[in-house]
């Protein structure tokens, strides 16, 4: 279990805020004993960061006692580094040079000059900012220089441009500024508001990564409830998070992306920070990697024998990639860029000119394209992995009348229907095609998508981050599913802690 502790220079300084037991003066903090478990979390609110501070100690003890503070020893010595901030904001929205424009003040009031100096100066707050329209560049600069209170200076020359950044203090900040900053915290670390006989009823925190706009998630709500009641039956808190909660991952114990993964996205930069920071992570980043990537995938597995379809990697820059693909493959052939996710980027060529066209298109978005051969099937398996072994088991229907799982029109996603065994009704050379797939990708939650014809089994692809909706895949298991899922991050959290 995580505790937040939140250091002020003195009592009064959290007057105007909720009364905590986390609260503690500097000098209570320096007598402070660290919890033989868990994770410490410190918010550092002393009033001065200059080097040799209170506030600059503060950090330092934070972190040779192994806790996690915002801010870190890292951010305070960058703050005072001009070079590392000084950014031109030219390519920033056009509504945060308009809001900075019209709120500038310029230096000399009769100056009509356009290259006289203007300045702006804000307070930012956990990333956020009282103006809409600063809220990107607020989240931003916390993303790279987290700071509970951060006072910005603007000003433009002949461009805008941030003249200074300093971290601020409560002590700082008038009626309104403790309506916002308390606002933020709030929104920032719920955990600071929990009364601890609540707290104390957990051992384990388990954050869950989900994007609420995502027209496909990889679970549905009702699945993401049962997660929580799951892992909270099992003594883990299950609390759901989103992108905006990067800076809140040390308060967790572990981490579970319930959203679909990419490398360029910030679904990764949150495995690889939390796995940074120790916890316990599924995906994990080298699984995101490597099943993301198609090539990469493809070559894997072919390197290491496990049985797919006839498969190419081919280069835009080889003009004979068709003629190839002809020559090797045939017809029908399917085209896939490398990071497409339920059945987007992927087409079937039939003749030449639907190949060379393909090609073309899918060319567009990417220097590398995948074609491989075209298996007829009225469903593909989907096998769950979890940990190196098979935990449930999918036949996913195409849909009909058409050669994919699912069908994206112009406004709509059809997808087929399914059928969920056990996995002992399965044959046992498609269970063992997955486990022999996914030991090359990690021990974390897979599913592996098969191809069977006769005695044939192909490995399509392996999904670093498998649906898990409810009613689809817990059909035959149930809570059951959800339980082994949970059971698996206890027993980690659990390794973990013993370390």
């Amino acid at each position: 279990m995580s505790r937040l502790l939140i250091v002020v220079d003195r009592v009064k300084d959290w007057a105007p805020y909720y009364p905590s037991d986390d609260v503690l003066t500097f000098d209570q903090y320096l007598q402070f004993s660290s919890p033989s478990t868990g994770r410490v979390r410190v918010i550092n609110l002393c009033q001065s960061a200059r080097y040799l501070s209170q506030g600059y100690y503060c950090s330092l003890l934070a972190e040779a006692r192994g806790h996690h503070v915002v801010p870190s020893v890292l951010t305070l010595n960058d703050l005072g580094r001009k070079g590392l901030f000084s950014l031109e904001l030219e390519e920033l929205d056009s509504s945060v040079v308009n809001w900075l424009e019209a709120s500038g003040a310029a230096i000399d009031p009769a100056s009509d000059d356009r290259d006289a100096t203007h300045e702006v100066r804000i307070r930012t707050y956990f990333g956020q900012a009282e103006q809409p329209e600063l809220k990107p560049v607020a989240r931003a600069l916390f993303e790279r220089f987290p700071c509970p209170i951060l006072n910005v200076v603007f000003k433009r020359r002949k461009q805008w441009q941030i003249e200074s950044m300093r971290p601020g203090a409560p002590s700082d900040l008038d009626e309104h500024e403790q309506d916002l900053f308390a606002a933020a915290f709030d929104g920032f670390s719920s955990m600071v508001w929990r009364k601890p006989r609540t707290r104390r009823r957990y051992r384990f925190d388990l954050a869950v990564l989900v994007n609420p706009e995502e027209d496909m998630p990889p679970s549905d709500q009702v699945a993401l409830k049962r997660f929580e009641k799951a892992g909270r039956k099992l003594g883990i808190n299950v609390e759901q998070i989103t992108r905006r909660d990067y800076m809140r991952l040390p308060e967790y114990d572990g981490l579970f992306i319930r959203e679909t993964t990419a490398i360029d996205h910030h679904t990764y930069r949150f495995a690889r920070k939390a796995d940074a920071e120790g916890m316990v992570v599924i995906d994990d980043p080298a699984s995101i990697l490597k099943c993301t990537n198609k090539v990469f995938l493809a070559d894997l597995l072919k390197n290491n024998k496990v049985p797919t379809p006839k498969t190419m990697i081919l280069s835009k820059d080889r003009k004979e990639a068709a003629d190839q693909v002809m020559e090797e493959i045939g017809f029908p052939v399917v085209l896939k860029i490398p990071d497409g996710a339920f059945s987007r980027g992927v087409t079937k060529a039939e003749n030449e000119a639907s190949l060379r066209a393909g090609l073309r298109a899918l060319f567009k978005q990417s220097a590398l394209v995948l074609a491989q051969e075209y298996l007829y099937t009225d469903y593909d398996w989907r096998i769950g992995v979890l940990g190196g072994r098979a935990i449930y088991a999918c036949k996913y229907m195409m849909v009909k009348g058409h050669w994919q799982i699912y069908q994206h029109g112009d406004a709509s996603i059809e997808s087929g229907d399914f059928e969920t065994l056990p996995t002992y009704e399965v044959p046992k050379n498609v269970i063992q095609a997955a486990l022999n797939a996914t030991r090359l990708i990690g021990n974390g939650l897979y599913g592996v998508d098969i191809k069977q014809s006769g005695n044939r089994v192909a490995v399509i692809e392996v999904n670093d981050n498998p649906s898990i909706d409810a009613g689809v895949e817990d059909r035959f298991l149930g809570g059951e599913l959800y339980t082994l899922i949970m059971q698996e991050f206890l027993s980690r959290m659990e390794e973990k802690r013993r370390r």
